[in-house]
């Protein structure tokens, strides 16, 4: 099973006077991944690398930023995989302190900043959503929105025009439940997209 990150965790390591500075977090993909990056290296003009690895489906990368190939954001995406986390992005920006921990200690090092933040990680197990869209009748809007309030799905938006129009979301394994509910509930006058 795949998790999420409800929240952004941190965590900080002296090693051998280097400071290092690792945050996990939760991110829609690498557009959103490469903001937060930036914004690190705003926030730490004085630091030698902002290393980054991100899992995100098709979207996963790990980058360097410098060090040494494959010290830094390789295992640092390795502890994600481990961990089959999904949506998640790991940062850690690393002030040099002068002492050359070489490949083996870089290594340790970018991967105990990214465990150290997951110990206390708050885990979600990650549930496939599916996406649905219906219109009906305005006479039958308090049905669907009695049904849909019923399953818990997430109501994205709704628009009046000539008839009504849902755009919800839920669990994937409870869609084809709803959707019959919906359908018997309006004597069959929904219209699914």
């Amino acid at each position: 099973m795949a998790f999420t990150l409800a929240q952004a965790v941190h965590s900080e390591l002296v090693i051998r006077k280097s400071r290092f500075i690792g945050c996990v977090q939760p991110v829609t993909g690498r557009p959103q991944a490469q903001v937060v990056v930036d914004a690190l290296r705003s926030e730490h003009p004085g630091a030698a690398h902002v290393c980054w690895a991100l899992m995100a489906g098709g979207q996963s990368a790990a980058n360097d930023d410098g060090e040494p190939g494959g010290t830094a954001g390789r295992p640092m995406l390795e502890v994600l995989r481990h961990q089959q986390l999904e949506g998640v992005l790991a940062t850690v920006v690393r002030y040099f302190g002068g002492v050359k921990l070489g490949a083996g200690g870089l290594v340790r090092a970018y991967t105990d900043a990214v465990a150290q933040a997951l110990v206390d990680a708050p885990l979600q197990p990650l549930v496939a959503q599916s996406v649905l869209s219906c219109t009906v009748p305005y006479d039958a809007e308090g049905i669907v929105r009695r049904e849909l309030a019923g399953a818990a799905a997430t109501l994205s938006d709704v628009r009046h025009t000539s008839l009504v129009h849902f755009d919800f979301s839920l669990p994937a394994d409870r869609a084809d439940a709803l959707m019959r509910r919906i359908q018997d509930a309006t004597q069959g006058r929904v219209v699914w997209a």
